[in-house]
């Protein structure tokens, strides 16, 4: 069992980083096997940084970048994923919209068809739209016909969209308990 988490933050070590490790920890804790992506890793080397669609179908020329091919290998090997990203203007980070508008590929393969996936935001303050950030992230993840999983789970009972977080991320204990009930769910899911 592999969750993948995927950092859609310019920090590798910031505070998306903390909530989906927060999120990862627990599900090693339940058996699973734990990877993360840094999407500024994969789209390090590209050219072009954003998708220009360049054809149709998608040629996957930008996936001749190890980075970029390496990180959706490792999406179409996972049982479920979460993805998160700091909030940007009400929303998600333009890298991580970047890694996934390249990601048509997989779309057509239909590799994320019915994995579960959550989402996880967080934002200077405690509202500081980490709600509409992280349906942003289910909004892709609907495109690419992912379960979408709340942070509930059978042990906590129903939870809401996702995990939301005001930095210091480590610090939010309300949404570090969330965390572990996004990565409880995400395993009952698989």
């Amino acid at each position: 069992m592999l969750v993948v988490g995927v950092n859609g933050s310019p920090q590798r070590a910031g505070n998306t980083y903390m909530l989906l490790d927060a999120v990862l920890k627990r599900c090693a804790e339940l058996g699973a096997r734990t990877e993360i992506i840094h999407v500024m890793d994969a789209l390090e080397e590209q050219e072009e940084p954003y998708c220009v669609a360049c054809a149709s179908p998608c040629p996957e020329t930008c996936h001749t970048f190890q980075g970029l091919a390496d990180a959706y290998d490792l999406l179409r090997d996972a049982d479920a994923l979460v993805v998160g990203s700091p909030v940007y203007f009400g929303t998600l980070s333009g890298q991580l919209k970047a890694f996934w508008d390249k990601s048509r590929n997989l779309r057509g393969e239909k590799a994320l068809v019915n994995k579960p996936g959550g989402a996880v935001a967080v934002g200077a303050g405690r509202f500081g739209g980490q709600e509409t950030t992280i349906r942003a992230i289910q909004d892709i993840m609907f495109v690419h016909g992912m379960r979408v999983i709340g942070d509930g789970s059978m042990a906590t009972g129903p939870g809401h969209q996702g995990v939301a977080a005001q930095r210091p991320a480590d610090e939010d204990q309300a949404a570090l308990e969330r965390a572990r009930a996004l990565a409880e769910g995400l395993v009952e899911a698989i």
